[in-house]
């Protein structure tokens, strides 16, 4: 048994530890034979086809997804502020005013005149905008969409900030929503609005059939002359 150190504390005393084993040297390759095998992927891409597209003559077929520009589709839009309140770069800019329409004719008497915002401005500072979709999302009268539509660059970052008028006309380039599932359940708007049809032409049928007499309306349910 080794003797011990007369200073247990003297790290000269303490013993060593081990080396850590070195990694084995790899094997050297012959000079330039990292050029040679960069120069045989350029070779290789050379033999191949060019997929460039050759942009503006040929126009790149887009996802129909593509989140190129917020359109408006100004006859949905109440004035709720709500994509405005949402947006996190504060880059829509939205002016209105109130209007009161009289009661429409038939009404209770003294029913009150009703008040609706009339919409002035709508703009999108494209310059600030980060096509993050919130606006889309949020708005419950679907009046916002994207439109894949992307050629609107500008020389001058000021005008940037398209208005209504701009919005309105990239409605017209936003796809149509996908089908349904031919599984999946009617909306409940379109149920609602076909019976609504088929209920109104089921009343005007009836009114043409001739009762008794000859008069039309005596199939309809209590028609006839009173």
């Amino acid at each position: 048994m080794p003797p011990a150190p007369d200073n247990p504390t003297d790290p000269a005393a303490a013993p060593s530890a081990p080396a850590a084993p070195t990694a084995p040297d790899r094997p050297r390759g012959l000079p330039g034979s990292g050029l040679a095998r960069g120069l045989a992927v350029t070779l290789r891409t050379m033999t191949r086809r060019a997929v460039t597209e050759h942009y503006p003559e040929a126009q790149p077929q887009l996802p129909p997804r593509s989140r190129g520009v917020i359109a408006l589709f100004e006859e949905n839009c109440t004035v709720c502020m709500l994509c405005a309140r949402e947006c996190p770069d504060w880059c829509i800019y939205i002016d209105s005013h109130k209007e009161t329409a009289p009661a429409p004719e038939g009404a209770q008497p003294g029913a009150r005149e009703r008040s609706h915002n009339v919409l002035d401005r709508f703009a999108i500072d494209f310059a600030l905008c980060m096509y993050c979709g919130i606006c889309v999302e949020v708005c419950p009268f679907d009046a916002l969409f994207w439109s894949p539509e992307f050629e609107y660059a500008e020389t001058d970052i000021r005008e940037l900030t398209h208005e209504r008028d701009r919005l309105r006309a990239w409605m017209w380039t936003v796809p149509e929503p996908p089908a349904l599932d031919e599984r999946a359940e009617e909306p409940r708007e379109l149920t609602a609005a076909r019976r609504a049809a088929d209920r109104a032409a089921a009343d005007a049928a009836a009114d043409e059939v001739p009762d008794a007499d000859g008069r039309p309306g005596g199939g309809a349910p209590g028609g006839g002359a009173v």
